[in-house]
């Protein structure tokens, strides 16, 4: 029997097929610190984590017989991948079974910061809705706009086949001057024409502070950003500046740059809707992201190729 670290709970159902073939080390609390992470995985032949937990060259080295680590999560940002392929470490991850969920969540923001939604849930909780009024709490339709898709990925892609449903046209963000399918436009096209910018790529060197001053200044007055990916693809900084600039009208955010920190000027926003990293939250989902993280480590722990790969 193999050893396997276990960062997070899973559901019983899930962890019971790991537990019924090898011995499972299950920290059962809503974290690991790092030193005592270092020393639990130092005689394991398996890691399963989260997005959360920092996998380095640091952290391998203090698992010499690593064989594979599972994230559970479509992101791996948070595992050093090319320290793990110089140990011959497998790293896999849980892609497509989480794109619906987070589709669906991209669309739960875009209707809540276009029509207000948190914004007139506090004020009634407050007691300070006294009166309906014509011209009370104006939102913003869809139908008609344009949602611009930054990340042409599955997710990306399920979020776009949502928008003729709300009467909307969606574009992408294109990688490469050579595309020719006008639903793919250049970044800078994107950001000028978007009544909606949707953030669905991975968070890369190259997509850090992708959204910056300069992108924020190149958008509608009247556009929303939405942020469902990665926190450090927005700068945060110069969101809060453009949100007091009024540069753009408002914007969502699923994930945060320090997370859980949220910086503060965007705390005190109306025209910011907050979520906790729900965009994949649900029963089913979080369920389908642990089987496939087991299933990914019962492959090689078995000899087998893993389900997912990322290496």
């Amino acid at each position: 029997m193999s050893r396997i670290l276990l960062t997070r709970r899973i559901p019983s159902s899930v962890f019971s097929q790991l537990e019924s073939q090898h011995t499972v080390d299950l920290n059962d609390r809503d974290s690991l610190p790092r030193e005592e992470l270092k020393r639990r995985v130092a005689d394991k032949d398996a890691l399963i984590c989260v997005l959360t937990d920092k996998i380095d060259a640091e952290v391998m080295a203090s698992g010499p017989a690593l064989k594979v680590i599972a994230t559970i999560a479509v992101g791996y940002d948070n595992i050093d991948v090319a320290a793990a392929r110089e140990r011959g470490i497998i790293v896999t991850n849980t892609p497509d079974v989480l794109t619906q969920a987070v589709a669906e969540f991209t669309w739960a923001l875009i209707l809540g910061i276009a029509r207000r939604v948190g914004e007139g849930d506090r004020l009634i909780r407050a007691g300070a809705w006294k009166r309906w009024g014509l011209d009370f709490m104006l939102g913003t339709e869809l139908h008609g706009k344009q949602l611009g898709i930054i990340g042409a990925g599955r997710i990306g892609r399920a979020v776009a086949a949502k928008a003729p449903a709300f009467g909307m046209k969606a574009v992408f963000a294109r990688r490469s001057p050579d595309v020719k399918d006008p639903a793919y436009i250049s970044l800078d096209q994107l950001l000028i024409s978007s009544d909606v910018v949707s953030i669905h790529t991975p968070q890369t060197p190259q997509t850090y502070h992708l959204i910056d001053k300069k992108a924020l200044a190149r958008m509608k007055r009247s556009a929303l950003l939405v942020n469902t990916a990665r926190g450090p693809i927005v700068d945060e900084e110069a969101l809060a500046w453009a949100l007091d600039e009024r540069l753009i009208a408002g914007a969502a955010l699923d994930v945060y740059e320090k997370e859980p920190e949220v910086h503060p000027d965007l705390l005190r926003r109306e025209n910011v809707l907050l979520a906790p990293h729900l965009g994949s939250a649900t029963r089913e989902t979080r369920t389908a992201m642990a089987e496939l993280a087991v299933r990914n480590v019962l492959a090689v722990l078995a000899g087998d190729e893993p389900l997912a790969p990322v290496t």
